[in-house]
């Protein structure tokens, strides 16, 4: 644009004219009119939603409040944390077994890798469960003995493999399998010339696992396995199957038996399972951040 002597600037201080030009071209953010329709329709939809369910008598409300922080669902809660934390440290330490297994030299640790995975993805996990409460019935007692020899101990097995360990077990050893290719794949993410790199710069193996090869791989690890671990969470709900009756899902329905209400007990179940994910999720974020220092997921890539 060519600007004649009266829009040309005098000195550093632009003249009236000049300012005025400058002002008429000042950008105009674009309008989003269809986005601002979508929010409203939504919000009518959502605000109309649950009117509907909070004046409906159907759902009970009194009910669903009254038992809400009852002693018997707050100690399901309880039982429910504990099975899925034991249960993934479990799953946690046989997998890391199960990759070095794999990834080593020995056909044999091999092959028993490759079945355990195979075996333990390829069956039902309710059905597993199911074979773990009918251990005691299959093996009444475990014994040590020598090999076409006489018996040296032995135990009745319901007194080692309880309700609850047998819950930990079924639930546990299910999880280790899918954990084994998720933790394969975080190790396989990293390029091998870092511990080449590292090896050369006379690291120590067990510190260059620690410092180098974990904090890398766990980018890739951790997503999948909070999305695991919130699975797991709901799993629980089978171990019914065990029995084992003194879960969050055994307590509600036994509640909701009593009462003929399964619908306001079966919120009281949702909303916990709702809450303990919510809290599983914002520990997951935190961990993400936390191991993803020094990459931003936004950055843009230059050719």
């Amino acid at each position: 644009m060519t600007l004649d002597a009266e829009t040309m600037r005098v000195g550093n201080v632009p003249s009236p004219a000049a300012e005025k030009d400058v002002a008429r071209n000042i950008v105009v953010p674009r309008r989003h009119p269809g986005r601002w329709l979508a929010v409203v329709f939504i919000a009518i939809i959502g605000l109309q939603a649950a009117h509907a369910v909070a004046v409906n008598p159907n759902f009970h409300w009194d009910v669903f409040l009254k038992y809400l922080f009852w002693p018997q669902v707050i100690r399901g809660v309880g039982w429910t944390l504990l099975l899925t934390v034991i249960a993934m440290a479990v799953a946690i330490f046989v997998a890391g077994l199960l990759v070095i297994m794999r990834d080593g030299e020995n056909p044999v640790l091999k092959w028993l890798a490759y079945s355990w995975i195979w075996f333990f993805r390829g069956t039902p996990v309710y059905t597993q469960l199911l074979f773990w409460g009918l251990f005691a019935v299959l093996f009444p007692t475990l014994s040590l003995s020598i090999p076409f020899g006489p018996e040296i101990t032995s135990i009745e097995t319901r007194y080692l493999v309880t309700p609850a360990a047998a819950a930990i077990l079924g639930l546990g050893f299910n999880e280790s399998a899918y954990l084994t290719e998720i933790f394969r794949a975080g190790f396989s993410s990293i390029d091998r010339g870092q511990a080449e790199a590292a090896q050369a710069l006379g690291m120590r193996p067990a510190k260059i696992w620690w410092r180098i090869l974990m904090p890398q791989a766990m980018r890739v690890i951790i997503p999948p396995t909070g999305n695991e671990t919130i699975g797991m969470l709901k799993m629980t709900s089978l171990v019914l199957a065990v029995p084992f009756t003194l879960d969050l899902t055994f307590a509600t329905n036994a509640i909701s038996n009593r009462l003929y209400l399964p619908i306001p007990l079966l919120m009281v179940a949702g909303t916990w399972y709702l809450a303990i994910t919510s809290l599983l999720m914002i520990g997951q974020h935190y961990l993400e951040c936390h191991f993803g220092k020094g990459v931003s997921p936004h950055a843009t890539r230059v050719e």
